[in-house]
């Protein structure tokens, strides 16, 4: 029990941290979430067939929490890839790649895909493998997505709040010398 109680102090300081940062975001910011959010969406949803499209096609049907979990997956991701604009004339040491973002767009394409559809599955477990074992860890794959996804916005907001943040237009600043390395 006693590795439990960092995941309940970050579970409480989450929100605020998101709160936090997200009201000091500018109008850029939010037009690039909303893009990088829509994109992401219909990426992953084209891809999966969620949206029926010519290209790709799904043997069996989505299931009812696909489409949730593929908006929230899209809206975590748009709100992530904004946390990687800059404010005009700032540097933060907050701009250094995350991964866990990644890992949570890679784990929702495979958690609303239709489980008999998706070649790797298929070919490491075979069709009766895939509805078998793959099909009942989709949902766990996409609690792990989302969760991912919004650990990865939070540090990178966590991050920015705690950056140093350098002004290069500021007089008498040296833009090299100032950034860590």
């Amino acid at each position: 029990m006693r590795f439990l109680m960092p995941m309940q102090r970050y579970l409480r300081e989450a929100p605020s941290i998101l709160k936090q940062g997200l009201s000091a975001w500018s109008v850029r910011h939010m037009v690039v979430a909303v893009i990088a959010g829509a994109v992401i969406g219909v990426v992953i949803a084209l891809a999966t067939a969620l949206i029926p499209n010519p290209v790709f096609v799904r043997s069996i049907g989505p299931e009812w929490w696909n489409a949730p979990v593929l908006v929230l997956s899209a809206v975590l991701g748009g709100l992530l890839v904004a946390s990687y604009v800059r404010s005009p004339g700032t540097a933060t040491d907050a701009d250094r790649p995350g991964r866990l973002g990644m890992a949570g767009g890679f784990l929702t394409w495979f958690a609303v895909g239709c489980p008999v559809c998706n070649k790797l599955v298929v070919l490491t477990l075979g069709s009766s493998g895939a509805m078998t074992w793959f099909a009942p860890m989709q949902p766990v794959m996409a609690v792990a997505a989302v969760g991912l996804s919004a650990v990865a916005l939070t540090e990178r907001l966590r991050a920015q709040q705690k950056g140093c943040r350098i002004r290069f237009d500021a007089p008498g600043s040296d833009p090299v010398a100032a950034v860590p390395r």
